[in-house]
């Protein structure tokens, strides 16, 4: 993500907030319509649902200012996730019914470069939720076997994780050509999922 892209991605966001409430129904609908499957994790009101998904991605999109805050909040958002039944190829669905209702509300303004910037920013937040998936999902597994989660195995603790390798893979995503590859990639497999 470089600055150019977090600039656009809150200046493009700001131009969605007067109408959260028909983003969120777009993109609960395209949501289902691209994976039906995911209709029944949703057991609540869409409505209300909607408007907690806005403010959530407006706490992202203003975090994106302070990354080292962002990242704790999206470890515990992800590790929610899990309990939901959220799996990770979910997240690549929620990125392109998000695309798609980004395209849809920002009409001419959904330029290639917006796209770009929306795809490397929720690239960054999925990865940073499913880091935080992937260690709740470790601590229900070894709470499972019986297993001490922070024990190493060799009589010693494990440290607490931190939020400093997730914020280090926000700083790879400015600099680094292999997880530039993978982001091109993703990017591609976005591209495919949000067509109409």
């Amino acid at each position: 993500m470089t600055p150019e892209q977090k600039q656009l991605v809150q200046t493009s966001f700001a131009q969605v907030q007067p109408i959260a409430d028909t983003a969120a129904a777009l993109f609960y609908g395209r949501l289902f319509t691209l994976d039906p499957k995911l209709q029944p994790l949703f057991k609540g009101d869409l409505r209300e649902q909607g408007k907690k998904l806005m403010h959530m991605l407006g706490l992202a999109v203003r975090g994106l200012d302070r990354l080292e805050g962002l990242v704790p909040m999206l470890h515990q958002l992800g590790a929610r996730h899990v309990g939901y039944g959220v799996t990770e190829g979910d997240y690549e669905t929620v990125a392109a019914a998000l695309l798609w209702t980004l395209a849809q509300g920002l009409g001419d303004a959904f330029t290639p470069e917006v796209r770009d910037a929306w795809t490397a920013v929720y690239a960054l937040l999925a990865e940073t939720m499913k880091a935080g998936a992937a260690t709740a999902s470790e601590t229900v597994e070894a709470a499972a076997a019986g297993k001490d989660p922070t024990s190493t195995g060799k009589g010693e603790h494990a440290p607490a994780p931190s939020a400093t390798p997730a914020l280090e893979g926000a700083r790879m995503c400015e600099t680094s050509r292999p997880y530039q590859r993978t982001t091109d990639g993703f990017a591609t497999t976005l591209a495919d999922r949000s067509a109409p």
